[in-house]
């Protein structure tokens, strides 16, 4: 069955401002560091109208997942259901289906985020009826659910683990996977279960903030996750550090201590802090943004045909020569090829030949380049400072040409006028055609 590829569902919204007693999720926009006028994501089904009841944080024993982007609760994770690894089965479904009632009864009709171990699943459709009994019961739809899927099992019981989570979601269960990073999961199970949501671990997050080489695993399962077609969510967030870091992993979805609903009944959500800029940006913008097109000949032209390309249309400065491939494999400077073919006996002696006889290596930079990084590379050579640099993709294609006094403006404008980069930059990157033999106006 493919994976769920829309957002969680969003809890109902209610009129910025509403009293915070009885609890009424907040609109988005209501959040600090929500998008204004942000509208939540579809939902799995329709749920009953505006979300009233206690606060999140007040109903027994569960915990409230936030959106990041717009600040506002959209689940509620049943601590009353986190098992631990493992279980035994039977019993741990009794006590979900407990959860679930008790929950139902506080009215907070937001979809509940339950565990489930994997034994239960592996035990097949009989241990689960607690579960369906309570969820008729106490009135919810399946969809309201999302079952994590929870402690580890034996490779033998894989296929009766798939079977399981298939049926439970041809019921209508949202199916998840957690303990990601420290469970025994096989990575591939994400691949063949194909779960709506991706939990990492509790204890991974914990130490996220101290140990680069954890935070880079959180960050990396997290990627994996969403390329797997799954939502992310980050839970045990007690420390800005952390949920910066969450950020900055493009993760949505978190739940901790940081996150819990103050005496107002509403979820307050640290703004991103600004990073400082990084030390590329001081080098200036990239050369793409003053790409220029480049006028280019065949690396097997003539010398003649060359001649004919800077004879019509003067403003030429320098012409490429470029391999089938369109990689820059020579370059013809104006005013030294046309001396030497002005030269005596010149025309005789190269005329009829290849131009890459008269041609210079090529001064390549990629597109990426900063300005003055670039600049360095054209003062290697002290007699060819003012050469055209060629700008190249990522696979070493011709782009374009940049002027290296081009360049020299735009730090000299840097240098005096600290804004002149913004007012460069917020024109965006130029991109040029490549041409044979003309010169694009």
């Amino acid at each position: 069955m493919p994976t769920n590829t829309h957002l969680l569902p969003p809890a109902a919204a209610a009129p910025a401002g509403a009293p915070a007693a009885p609890f009424t999720v907040p609109a988005a926009a209501s959040f600090p560091g929500a998008v204004p006028g942000a509208a939540p994501g579809p939902m799995p089904g329709p749920m009953p109208g505006p979300v009233s009841g206690p606060a999140p944080g007040t109903v027994p024993g569960v915990a409230p997942i936030v959106d990041l982007d717009t600040g506002g609760v959209i689940a509620l994770q049943a601590a009353a259901g986190d098992l631990g690894e493992g279980g035994s089965g039977h019993g741990d479904v009794v006590v979900l289906a407990r959860t679930v009632l008790e929950v139902s009864r506080s009215e907070a009709l937001l979809p509940l985020v339950l565990a489930l171990p994997a034994r239960a699943v592996v035990s097949g459709s009989a241990a689960l009826a607690p579960l369906h009994e309570a969820l008729r019961v106490s009135g919810r739809r399946p969809r309201e659910i999302i079952l994590v899927l929870r402690g580890g099992f034996a490779e033998g019981d894989r296929r009766a683990l798939l079977a399981g989570l298939e049926g439970l979601r041809a019921i209508g269960y949202l199916i998840a996977v957690g303990d990601l990073g420290t469970a025994h999961v096989p990575p591939d199970l994400l691949a063949d279960a194909s779960p709506y949501l991706v939990v990492l671990s509790a204890g991974l997050m914990a130490r996220v903030g101290r140990d680069p080489r954890r935070a880079a695993l959180a960050e990396s399962l997290a990627e994996l996750a969403r390329n797997a077609g799954a939502h992310v969510l980050a839970p045990g967030v007690a420390e800005e550090a952390q949920l910066a870091a969450v950020r900055r992993w493009g993760v949505r979805l978190a739940q901790g201590p940081l996150l819990v609903p103050g005496p107002s009944g509403r979820v307050r959500v640290p703004l991103p802090v600004a990073e400082p800029e990084p030390a590329w940006l001081l080098l200036g913008p990239r050369v793409q943004e003053f790409l220029l097109p480049a006028v280019t000949l065949p690396y097997e032209a003539t010398a003649e045909e060359a001649v004919e390309t800077f004879s019509g249309e003067p403003s030429i400065t320098g012409v490429v020569l470029v391999d089938e491939y369109q990689r820059p494999k020579g370059s013809l400077d104006r005013s030294r090829f046309l001396l030497a073919i002005a030269s005596r006996y010149g025309h005789a002696l190269h005329g009829r030949k290849p131009a890459a006889r008269l041609a210079d290596p090529v001064r390549a930079v990629p597109k990426t380049t900063p300005a003055i990084a670039a600049m360095q590379v054209a003062g290697r050579d002290a007699e060819r400072v003012y050469d055209d640099l060629v700008v190249t993709d990522e696979v070493g294609r011709c782009m374009g040409i940049v002027r290296v006094s081009d360049l020299i403006r735009q730090v000299a404008g840097m240098q005096g006028t600290p804004g002149a980069q913004e007012t460069h930059g917020a024109q965006g990157p130029r991109t040029a055609p490549v041409t044979h033999g003309t010169r694009l106006p």
